[in-house]
């Protein structure tokens, strides 16, 4: 039995160690562009969540982006749109778990519309 379950364990840490040499390696066929766009939305992501689980209101995090100045004008909107779809989920993840999903989903994104 001992031996089944280490097997097990690095069939596990194998396949997640592939998959995240993978997704490094399709991150960097993105443009620093994509990669950075990616970065800051994840980063959204994941302090939406921290909002939610900490039990502020959408509203409170939705009047906290509305007074945060952003570098583009587009990024206003992007980022409540994040905030809003994070907080309509009944997801329980911790922010980080947040952010590595959301990353690694606009990582896939960005390629599958190339």
């Amino acid at each position: 039995m001992r031996f089944s379950m280490w097997g097990a364990a690095i069939w596990v840490v194998a396949t997640s160690l592939l998959a995240s040499v993978s997704l490094d390696t399709q991150a960097r066929a993105l443009t620093q562009n994509q990669q950075s766009v990616c970065r800051w939305g994840a980063d959204i992501a994941a302090g939406a969540q921290a909002s939610k689980l900490s039990g502020v209101s959408l509203y409170g995090a939705r009047k906290k982006l509305q007074v945060r100045k952003f570098p583009r004008p587009w990024m206003r909107m992007t980022a409540l749109g994040i905030t809003e779809q994070t907080y309509d989920s009944t997801s329980r993840l911790k922010p980080a778990a947040v952010k590595q999903t959301y990353y690694e989903q606009c990582v896939r994104h960005e390629l599958a519309r190339r």
